[in-house]
């Protein structure tokens, strides 16, 4: 549920830039992540990593800032349509003044507008808080919010009618969640044939239901978790807008199901020895720096902006009151603070034994631990083909089909059957 509102909330700390703050605000995801929209809607609008996000610093008295209001309605809560651009003018004035200290919401009364306001219909003195309130009230808003949970949730197809009750469970159970999301996994619908495979995983739902596939007890240091995902296309703490992933068919492409096989293959046979721990490498003007210091030159020389051994007098003379040069002494000296502080992540390959897993299942032959690899990973089956061929590799790569004679030794051809059971489309889905 956090990664849902991670998406929904969608906050970037490629903008905020303040690690502690983009921590909070996934706390607070998971705080309230089946209570209360309502109180959820508050607390990300009083949030610091979001109000800095959506610029809530200029929005002030008598120059009002339109980038919370307008998503708080267009993406958050109702969806486009169901408000005036007056609405959006309105809305903004309610919200000058909120900020933030440090990491404390904060509201400067001397910059908010106390001045009565007329939004959707209704007219007083209202500020943030009265203004989510209005609209909680607007039938829509339940219906966005319970269509968005069941798209993520259930199935992309989603009739005006079905969500319409869908919202009218949440509105009547004033936007508590729990109710709503009850219904949904306990209701036929979500078990039916229409919605059996009609799910296509993200990329963080993805490795994490690899490993849970995998009998692994945690997520592993190689490879790194982070760029695994990157690579598949979900940056986590940087979605590629306010408006969050589009989700669905935009995760699967012909180069990110390849990359999704790459990823399979890393899991199931990691090489710590050739791996790079992000955390520590150094980019860009750092790195040049680092470089230049391993070759030997003087710190002085190592920041130089050009080339040291092409450098005239002038640029030698002028380099200390070059600003880009002075930044990269800062930008070194902060980096080498941070990596003296940094906590290493541990660093292994998946704990995973699939010789145990197949002979606890009772497998005897290839072909039984291939229908069961089958039945473990995939909800769609495979085709007849596609399964003889699984069999017919597992086989060859044995050199037998029974199991109890290959138990020594068939941790890799197991390993070899599954990253092909995983870069199949039909692993993609759910």
């Amino acid at each position: 549920m956090a990664l849902f509102w991670h998406g929904h909330f969608a906050t970037a700390q490629n903008k905020v830039r303040d690690y502690r703050k983009m921590l909070l605000q996934v706390e607070m995801f998971q705080r309230h992540a089946t209570g209360n929209f309502g109180d959820l809607a508050v607390a990300v609008a009083q949030d610091p990593a979001m109000l800095y996000y959506l610029d809530a610093g200029v929005n002030v008295k008598g120059a009002a800032n339109e980038n919370f209001a307008r998503e708080v309605m267009e993406l958050f809560t109702m969806g486009v349509g169901h408000y005036s651009e007056q609405d959006v003018r309105e809305a903004a004035r309610a919200f000058t003044g909120w900020n933030f200290e440090n990491l404390d919401f904060v509201v400067h009364t001397v910059l908010h507008d106390d001045d009565p306001k007329t939004f959707l219909g209704q007219t007083g003195n209202f500020d943030g808080v009265d203004v989510l309130k209005i609209i909680l009230e607007q039938p829509v808003t339940a219906e966005y919010i319970a269509g968005k949970l069941y798209r993520f949730f259930v199935r992309e197809e989603l009739s005006p009618t079905l969500q319409a009750e869908l919202g009218a469970i949440l509105r009547d159970n004033d936007y508590e969640l729990r109710p709503l999301l009850e219904t949904m996994f306990r209701s036929r619908d979500f078990y039916s044939e229409a919605t059996y495979g009609q799910h296509i995983k993200g990329p963080v739902e993805h490795v994490i239901t690899m490993m849970k596939h995998l009998g692994a007890e945690d997520v592993p240091g190689v490879p790194d978790f982070n760029r695994t995902t990157i690579s598949l296309g979900q940056h986590l703490l940087n979605p590629p807008s306010v408006a969050g992933w589009a989700q669905g068919r935009s995760w699967i492409t012909p180069a990110l199901l390849q990359e999704r096989g790459n990823v399979a293959f890393d899991y199931l046979f990691p090489n710590p020895i050739a791996f790079q721990d992000p955390n520590f490498l150094s980019r860009g003007g750092i790195g040049i720096v680092g470089t230049r210091l391993r070759e030997g030159h003087d710190f002085a020389t190592a920041i130089a902006l050009n080339d040291p051994g092409t450098m005239s007098a002038f640029d030698l003379s002028a380099r200390d009151r070059d600003e880009l040069f002075n930044t990269r002494i800062s930008n070194y000296r902060g980096w080498e603070r941070a990596m003296r502080k940094l906590i290493p992540t541990p660093r292994g390959g998946a704990r995973t034994d699939l010789t145990q897993i197949v002979l606890e299942a009772e497998a005897t032959t290839t072909t039984e631990a291939v229908d069961y690899l089958l039945g473990r990973f995939l909800r769609i089956p495979v085709s007849a083909d596609t399964r003889t061929k699984l069999i017919a590799f597992l086989d060859e790569e044995l050199s037998t089909t029974s199991l109890n004679r290959a138990q020594t030794y068939m941790e890799d051809a197991l390993r070899m059957v599954t990253h092909l059971i995983m870069s199949t489309p039909e692993y993609q889905i759910n």
